[in-house]
């Protein structure tokens, strides 16, 4: 055989410069950089403009600390779709936020004074919250690059703050329409209250942990009991877990159908003759709580030796401590509870209505009102009888069984069991991490069930509803709930936890006993205790506030803002700060309303499914409040970002996965991939397996653009063929394309009406699915050959062309939200304007008549047959009996009809023959090789020379 010629030269291989390696770690900040030079937000924003807008409003972090990877998730997720709506043509601006005021910063601040040994409480109040401004600031800063190089796009020269002095004062009135529509009362109830922290705390600023508590049986002489003489002379029996409420004991709850019994015990003298009264149904476990030496208890004669609770009517007992003074030693009345049960405890509670809410409401209604014998700081006040000046309550030492509460009540003989060892759930303050107690405390609260004064608020729609079912008016709770069932809610599922939330929650306690944050400004008469509401008041403070922010308040003149008609020395000036969750409630006023017009209110709400009683709920809340709607049309919760073994991220543990050092090692589109990839409306998992997995998508997904940019490197309209003069093939693909645009419109146009909307894992899945499967190993495998070898001007070699072009033009629209910078990189690389964007582009057009289901179903079939055969090839290319499917000859038993298809062309094998039977038979074929397209075909004279199609390509 003489040496052949090479035909290297004269194939036609793809040729880009783009690189196979992404090195994204390096060329997303270049990237980042030119947008930014060419204003690429504010350009988009131009060439949206009067176009239909959609709004993601974005719920404020707070300033302080470093980006962590649930900050990642959060701002990677908005910013698809934000970038999706774009591509929809949609003008769908995106202003990112900080939450600024609060106990996150103040607590940093107090933090450094504790560091330096100064008392934060003697530093000047000014100085104090410029201290806080500061510290707020610089981590705004810092955040905003760490969410600029996540490659979130948005007005970052201009976001909002909620210490901006017009944030402020929109926030101020928003709080002063409440007031004026009577939707605002103080009043002295039990709120959950940090001791350390010096504050009430809102339910969305508590986590639960579980502890170990001493747990406690106290004993009170019965010395009334109309109902049942008999009685008088034995103990009730009380149980508890915080046994620093029994100094601030008033009363005794039962339940009116309990069935109560006395028991005594026998063997220990000093209890002798003693009787306690228990609920029937308790008294074994009340047994098995006694020191081991009272265990011995005898059930007294008498009827059944049964008590029914209402027999308790208008008995009274004494305080164990009743020798200590006036308030320990009046009378503790017996009230009824429908509260009290039998699941735990003695079936008898002892009432602190300073501590509780059961125990506020019941002796509310039976005239006992609160003491407040518990400070700020956890302690007793010092003219407290008992233990005056002394605490925390929530150190364990101090409610201990060795304790002195313990201590003093065994000696008075009315201990009679105490143990350290009681296991359950226990509020903490999220952010200090320490023990909570409920604490009875003048607050400032917005009533859930008051009535709203009618003409206050504009009546939409959606409130005329509750007014036609609500014969006295509109409440807050009823107008929430009917906002609820109007927002569409993103799983589904999620409306039960946000429904169920507002239909048990409390009034909302809107007041701080802090420094950093917005003023609750008010004016309360020192007679009437009305807080005053006077429209040109509230018009002065609020341009107060808009020219000194906060400040103003703090330094005003009062009698100024006052004005002529109000003498300040008959007015309480308010300096409570509000609860955070207001000043971020009220944000969809001054950044939705405030920038787009007043009544426009925002598409999308999407934050962790923790903000079902944090965010979603207070922005509910406060707009159902001042607009009687939700502030949002749709709401969607995503979960928690966890290690890779499913566990929560925790630095004592070393588990967690910093999204700075991933984008610093990989790039940020890695870790995009991975949010798109995931099944977000649950809990995810990251870790270095994950990201592995998202990787090799990502360098699966890059390859096939590279592709695509190679082979069409030197396309030209010009060479584009109509479709109906295409092979099937290729209309088959386009088929597919069509297919692959409505699933992926599905998710991310609402209009669809798709219940997948906004489900991006299904975007992603779909889309890399498509450009593997459908392109990768199967269009790109089979068509290699034809665009390697065919004439230029073949008209199939055209059509495929023309076929990649328009896939080109899709899949980088598609991938742009997901990848921006690669899209952007593969955009620039076949069209490299400096002033344009793969950004600015729309979402591609798809012909509806390249849809042919007729065409689906006869080549799902061949690419089943396909896969048969490459299958049956496998054994014979591992045994090295042939190199490669083309060195094949393939003989079926059953093949579909393929009309102008070339089944051999498509299974990529020399050729193929009917047999007889099912089964597939495959041996080395006998004809010979072509020296330039490599395939096995019947013309071919011997290994080497050329078939007849690459002698014509080669000879015009």
């Amino acid at each position: 055989m003489t040496d052949q010629p090479d035909y290297k030269s004269t194939v036609f291989l793809p040729v880009t410069g783009f690189p196979m390696k992404a090195g994204l770690a390096q060329k997303e900040p270049a990237i980042l950089a030119r947008w930014e030079e060419m204003d690429l937000y504010g350009k988009l924003r131009q060439r949206r403009k009067g176009r239909e807008r959609f709004i993601l409003h974005d719920g404020p972090p707070y300033a302080n600390g470093d980006i962590h990877m649930g900050h990642a998730m959060n701002k990677v997720l908005k910013d698809i779709i934000v970038r999706s709506q774009s591509l929809l043509g949609k003008d769908a601006p995106y202003v990112p936020g900080w939450d600024c005021h609060g106990l996150p910063i103040e607590w940093k601040i107090e933090e450094e004074y504790r560091k330096k040994k100064q008392n934060k409480d003697e530093v000047p109040a000014q100085e104090f919250r410029a201290q806080c401004r500061a510290y707020a600031d610089k981590w705004v800063g810092v955040q905003k690059e760490q969410f600029k190089r996540l490659g979130v796009m948005g007005d970052w020269d201009d976001p909002y703050l909620t210490m901006k002095f017009d944030a402020e004062a929109t926030i101020v009135s928003e709080l002063l329409k409440f007031a004026e529509s009577g939707q605002l009362y103080r009043g002295a109830k039990p709120v959950m209250w940090s001791p350390v922290e010096k504050t009430a705390l809102a339910e969305a600023e508590v986590e639960y942990e579980d502890i170990v508590s001493t747990q406690i049986d106290v004993a009170f002489e019965i010395v009334e009991a109309p109902n049942a003489p008999e009685l008088v002379g034995a103990y009730a029996v009380i149980w508890t877990t915080t046994p620093w409420t029994i100094p601030v004991n008033q009363a005794l709850a039962y339940g009116p159908e309990v069935r109560y019994g006395v028991v005594k015990v026998d063997n220990i003298p000093e209890l002798q003759g003693r009787r306690f009264l228990i609920a029937r149904e308790l008294i074994t476990a009340f047994n098995e709580r006694l020191d081991s030496s009272y265990k011995t208890t005898v059930l007294l004669s008498g009827e059944d030796g049964v008590y029914y609770g209402s027999q308790l009517a208008g008995a009274i007992a004494r305080h164990p401590m009743h020798h200590l003074g006036a308030f320990f030693a009046k009378p503790r009345p017996f009230l009824p509870g429908d509260f009290v049960t039998t699941d735990a405890g003695t079936g008898l509670v002892h009432m602190a209505p300073d501590h509780g809410e059961d125990d506020f409401a019941l002796c509310k209604a039976y005239g006992i009102n609160p003491v407040f014998a518990v400070e700020n700081d956890g302690k007793y006040r010092e003219d407290w009888l008992w233990l005056g000046g002394q605490g925390s309550v929530i150190n364990p030492k101090f409610v201990s069984k060795d304790g002195p509460i313990c201590t003093d009540l065994r000696e008075a003989g009315g201990l009679l069991a105490a143990s350290d060892d009681f296991r359950h759930s226990y509020p903490h303050s999220w952010r200090s991490k320490a023990k909570i107690i409920f604490r009875c405390t003048p607050q400032w609260f917005i009533p859930m069930d008051r009535p709203i004064s009618d003409g206050v608020i504009p009546r939409c729609a959606e409130e005329e509803a509750i007014l036609a079912r609500q014969g006295n008016g509109a409440t807050l709770r009823g107008t929430a709930l009917d906002a609820i069932e109007n927002t569409r809610w993103v799983p589904e599922r999620s409306i039960n936890r946000i429904r169920s939330m507002v239909e048990g929650r409390p009034d909302w306690v809107i007041s701080r006993q802090r420094a950093w944050g917005v003023p609750i400004a008010l004016y309360v008469h020192r007679k009437s205790g009305e807080y005053l509401v006077d429209k040109a008041v509230n018009r002065r403070i609020i341009e107060a506030f808009q020219q000194g922010g906060a400040d103003a308040w703090f330094g005003a003149d009062h009698q100024a803002l006052l004005g002529p008609d109000y003498d300040l020395a008959n007015y309480e000036v308010v300096n409570d700060i509000l609860d955070v969750w207001f000043d971020s409630g009220s944000t969809h006023s001054f950044v939705v309303e405030g920038r787009y017009g007043e009544g426009v209110r925002a598409d999308l709400y999407l934050e962790g499914s923790d903000q079902h009683r944090g965010w979603f709920q207070s922005s509910l809340l406060e707009s159902s409040g001042t607009r009687g709607r939700a502030p949002y049309d749709a709401v969607l919760t995503h979960g928690f970002a966890l290690d890779g073994q499913g566990r929560k991220m925790s630095k004592s543990l070393g588990n967690v996965v910093d999204p700075l050092k991933v984008i610093a090692e990989s790039g940020s589109d890695i870790l995009r991939v991975w949010v798109a990839s995931t099944d977000y409306f649950d809990d995810v998992r990251i870790g270095k397996e994950v990201l592995a997995g998202s990787s090799d998508a990502y360098r699966k997904l890059r390859n096939t653009f590279r592709y695509l940019l190679g082979a069409l490197s030197d396309f030209s309209d010009e060479e584009k063929l109509p479709v109906e003069e295409m092979p099937e093939l290729e209309r088959y693909m386009l088929h597919r394309l069509a297919r692959l645009d409505a699933d992926l419109k599905a998710v991310v146009d609402k209009r669809a009406g798709s219940e997948n909307w906004l489900e991006f894992s299904r975007y992603t899945r779909a889309l890399f699915d498509f450009a593997n499967s459908d392109l990768s190993a199967f269009f790109f495998d089979i068509r290699k050959d034809c665009l390697y070898c065919d004439a230029k001007s073949d008209p199939k070699r055209r059509a495929y062309r023309t076929v990649l072009d328009r896939l080109f033009h899709a899949l980088v629209r598609y991938a742009a939200p997901i990848i921006p910078f690669t899209a952007e990189e593969v955009w620039q690389s076949r069209y490299p304007d400096p002033q344009e964007s793969v950004h600015f582009l729309e979402w591609p057009e798809i012909d509806a008549a390249w849809l042919d289901d007729g065409l689906d179903d006869k080549w799902t079939e061949i690419r089943n047959q396909r896969d048969q055969v490459n299958e049956a090839i496998e054994p014979l290319r591992r045994e090295k009996i042939v190199r490669s499917s083309l060195e094949a000859d393939v003989t079926m038993g059953q093949l579909v009809p393929v009309g102008d298809v070339d089944f051999a062309e498509i299974a990529i094998v020399a050729r193929v023959e009917m047999g007889q039977g099912d089964g597939i038979i495959v041996k080395p074929s006998d004809w010979h090789k072509c020296g330039r397209c490599w395939r096995l075909l019947p013309e071919v004279e011997e290994d080497g020379t050329l078939c007849n199609r690459c002698d014509e390509v080669l000879s015009s």
